[in-house]
């Protein structure tokens, strides 16, 4: 601190005339009014005022503030303040550091408190999503989603949750949840089902974050008897083809317009594979000498292994597959654009309805391990074909069904299947060879 001679009244007109000599770092002007204050000036012209002083032996400096944003009896009035604390024996840095924090709390809690659900559910979905697979993915996306026009030019409507879009994080209670639970079962209970446990898993995540977690001290979902029961229970799906429904099935499905469709229909009853696996198939994934598919399976824990499984192509399935024009990289593709079809539900209804039969694409999965059992083919067979879980230990660690083997009751099952439909085809043909279209629409 200087000494008294160095001492000067700060005025207005000598803080602005300040400057620094050419040999200084920097330049102290104190105050003889607030003794423990100065203006600091730097070579680049910049000025600020500074509070220091001796505490328990050592020189505490704390930057006060430039006179753009303190006037000078502001300035001296912190000073003073400062001076006190110091002759408290309590280091104003301290308690400076401690005011600092508490603010950015009390603002962070501001801006966490001000959160919108949605908001919320994109930092969510983007640390959880290395975590998910695609279909998970879709799913929290699909859920969200608000109603307007997708990039296709579709009408798309609100998922189940974006009812919570625009509310805040904090605002979304038990009741709130049972008044969304009350409207969305009467309209789509099984998505609402779906939602609500999407939900349920996001609210437990916001628990354990850092700073949601002191927002929210319960998930609004868990628990929660009364929204759960207006959403009612999940019904066990018996959508299957019996033996006799072969046949219509097939005339039904083969008389579809579009031939991707038609054979993607066809495809998913003889292959067993998901609905949306199939949509996802490459041409890349078709190996024509092996006579195999990969399919990008759900997850390792599902069947799998690092992410696909690999089938049999089967004979006649391999036949409609080769029947498709070659555009792009997808096997089922649209004729206008380089991307997959988009599910086909209402084709598949078609197909339902013509052939007089209650049907699903998830039906078609299910018709594919229940007509095995005519054969009494292999469980496990079936299971690793379809990608589920194995479902005993002897399964997971003592069964290793290399391709060939699982081609053999692949085969067979399809040559019972085209039999029961009465489809005669001869096996040993060789398909031929794919078309490649580079046109808009194959003629």
């Amino acid at each position: 601190m200087a000494a008294a001679s160095n001492r000067i009244k700060l005025t207005a007109g000598r803080i602005s005339e300040a400057e620094c000599p050419d040999n200084k770092k920097q330049h102290l002007l104190w105050d003889t009014q607030a003794p423990s204050m100065a203006l600091r000036v730097t070579p680049s012209g910049y000025k600020a005022f500074v509070f220091e002083a001796r505490l328990h032996g050592k020189t505490v400096r704390i930057t006060i503030g430039p006179p753009s944003a303190w006037t000078l009896e502001e300035a001296r009035a912190k000073a003073r303040e400062y001076q006190r604390l110091v002759d408290e024996g309590i280091d104003p840095r301290q308690q400076k550091r401690e005011a600092l924090e508490q603010a950015a709390r009390a603002e962070a809690k501001k801006r966490a408190e001000a959160k919108t659900l949605g908001e919320t559910w994109n930092e969510y979905t983007a640390a959880r999503a290395p975590h998910w697979g695609n279909h998970t993915k879709n799913d929290h996306v699909k859920m969200m989603q608000a109603a307007g026009v997708n990039e296709n030019g579709r009408k798309v409507t609100a998922g189940p949750l974006n009812y919570f879009a625009n509310m805040r994080l904090v605002d979304v209670t038990p009741a709130v949840v049972k008044k969304w639970a009350a409207s969305e079962g009467k309209k789509r209970p099984t998505r609402a089902r779906l939602g609500a446990r999407l939900l349920r898993a996001f609210f437990n995540w916001c628990l354990r974050h850092d700073e949601y977690g002191k927002l929210i001290t319960t998930n609004p979902v868990a628990g929660n008897t009364e929204a759960l029961e207006k959403l009612g229970k999940a019904k066990a799906k018996q959508d299957v083809l019996l033996r006799e429904q072969l046949g219509a099935f097939f005339d039904a499905a083969k008389g579809l317009s579009t031939p991707a469709v038609s054979v993607y229909i066809q495809t998913l009853l003889l292959t067993g594979a998901r609905p949306s696996e199939l949509l996802n198939l490459r041409w890349a994934d078709i190996n024509h000498r092996w006579r195999s598919i990969t399919i990008r399976d759900k997850d390792e824990s599902k069947g799998g292994q690092d992410g696909t499984r690999i089938i049999p192509l089967t004979p006649y399935a391999h036949h409609l597959i080769d029947s498709l024009p070659r555009r792009g990289e997808w096997v089922f593709s649209s004729d206008t654009l380089n991307q997959p079809i988009n599910a086909p539900r209402h084709r598949m209804s078609d197909v339902a309805k013509v052939a007089g039969l209650e049907i699903t694409f998830q039906g078609l999965r299910r018709s594919y391990g229940s007509l095995s059992e005519w054969l009494e083919l292999p469980a496990g067979v079936i299971a690793q074909i379809q990608g589920h879980k194995p479902s005993a230990t002897a399964e997971k660690h003592y069964r290793v069904r290399p391709l060939d083997l699982l081609r053999v009751h692949a085969e067979r099952f399809e040559a019972w299947i085209l039999e029961q439909a009465g489809i005669e085809f001869d096996a040993t043909q060789q398909p031929s060879a794919l078309r490649v279209v580079t046109g808009a629409r194959d003629k």
